[in-house]
């Protein structure tokens, strides 16, 4: 499969962390009984397809039951609906004459004397990018040069992308990479973070207000899509936000314009979304709290930024940039202090190393060479939990709290089970597979 920008449009793209947790883009009409000499197949996603005996049809089926346009198909987001087109010898499902049905993959539709099944097409999967740099992403690692490569092949069209990562991975950086490598890159890049704000501030950065929309609305309001016209909208956390907005969402995604709070007219808008989540969206929609059919809308090219304790040989690469950033020379990076920075489990990932550090810069004076510096990661035993980093921006500051407080909790109960993840997690209420994540998540191992 050439994998090109139509083909992104039509099957989707995702990463290797991200494939099993991605939306079906593409299905394959394959003939699997019958009299139908060879067979026959044609994939479709797009747009409707028609199969009959008649020449111009997507999928020609040789049968003399079969009518010249006999049946339509259609991937949306809940399956596939088979519609007849009034053919004369009808098109059945499990045994039953249908005029129209939604069905799911796997499923076997019979026109005449064929059988026709339906079945699913991953999204593709593309191979490591040779580039080391992205954007502000730096990395040698093949994960993240995976990543790379999804970046550079999504980043001229229009998809729509949702990157999934753990806080502190680099999303936003990501995000910014996309819009500046793209043919939108001379337009504004706008940040919305659904994380930041109650409902009514969230739909009103998105969609924008009039004045009087809502209490304290004493100036209108583009909103995000309006203000990034030409440009690019980054709707960051985009799993915190609420099934209200979600609809709205999806309805400005699909017809390409916005209502503003308090107004009855529509406005148009030409931006590119990409989105961004540290949660799992589809365990989500499973679960009822995230709308499948705005998943499948935005997750045309699903991306995942690995975590920094899955990419260990990535460090060299994240500190010397952070050294060139301000302008140091680091040095070789190297010895007892690389080998602490590969031993620890970076709860908070690039943002925590980052921190880690500035921290150190100051201890040392100044521009110390990496081999001199004196570093410092705050252990569980020396830190304590009710510790608050005040000189940091709130969400940062409480990104570490959580996290903090998670390794302490996990620890204890971990050790207090005699490393025995069932009993861990009985002890903590949570599923044996859930415990099991958090471990990883948070550099967990049993000692």
């Amino acid at each position: 499969m050439a994998l090109d920008r139509d083909t992104i449009l039509h099957t989707g793209v995702a990463t290797t962390l991200t494939q099993g947790r991605t939306a079906m883009r593409a299905m394959v009409c394959r003939v699997v009984g019958g009299n139908e000499s060879g067979g026959g197949e044609v994939t479709f996603g797009g747009r409707p397809i028609a199969i009959g005996a008649g020449a111009t049809c997507d999928l020609v089926v040789t049968d003399p039951k079969v009518s010249r346009r006999h049946l339509e198909l259609e991937l949306l987001p809940g399956g596939v609906r088979v519609r007849d087109l009034d053919s004369t010898n009808g098109t059945f499902v499990n045994a039953t004459r249908i005029s129209e049905v939604i069905v799911a993959p796997g499923a076997c539709v019979r026109c005449g004397d064929t059988t026709l099944q339906l079945v699913g097409v991953p999204a593709p999967v593309v191979p490591p990018s040779t580039r080391t740099r992205f954007g502000g992403l730096v990395a040698e690692s093949a994960l993240m040069r995976e990543l790379f490569a999804v970046l550079e092949l999504a980043a001229p069209t229009d998809a729509t992308v949702l990157l999934q990562g753990e806080s502190g991975t680099g999303k936003e950086l990501a995000a910014r990479a996309l819009h500046d490598h793209s043919p939108r890159a001379s337009g504004a890049f706008v940040v919305v973070d659904c994380s930041a704000s109650n409902e009514a501030l969230i739909d009103s950065q998105l969609f924008g207000h009039k004045v009087g929309a809502f209490t304290g609305a004493v100036t209108a309001r583009k909103g995000a899509f309006v203000a990034a016209n030409g440009g690019t909208v980054f709707v960051d956390e985009l799993g915190e936000l609420p099934l209200t907005s979600q609809a709205r969402l999806l309805r400005a995604l699909e017809s390409r314009t916005v209502q503003p709070l308090g107004s009855d007219q529509d406005v148009a808008f030409d931006a590119r979304v990409v989105a961004a989540t540290h949660r799992d969206l589809l365990a989500m929609v499973e679960a009822k709290k995230f709308r499948f059919d705005l998943f499948h809308r935005i997750v045309v090219v699903h991306a995942s930024v690995p975590p920094l304790r899955q990419r260990p040989e990535d460090l060299p690469s994240v500190i010397r940039c952070f050294y060139e950033g301000r302008g140091l020379d680091p040095g070789p990076i190297d010895g007892p202090n690389l080998a602490r920075l590969q031993q620890h489990g970076w709860p908070g990932n690039v943002r925590e190393l980052r921190n880690v550090l500035e921290r150190a810069w100051v201890l040392s004076g100044g521009g110390a060479p990496f081999r001199e510096l004196q570093i410092w990661i705050g252990s569980l035993s020396t830190e304590p939990v009710d510790s608050v980093h005040t000189t940091l921006p709130f969400r940062e500051a409480k990104d570490q709290w959580v996290a903090q407080f998670a390794r302490r909790y996990l620890t204890a109960v971990y050790e207090r089970s005699g490393y025995n993840i069932t009993r861990a997690a009985q002890q903590a209420q949570v599923s044996r597979r859930h415990f099991r994540e958090l471990l990883q998540q948070y550099g967990l191992k049993k000692p």
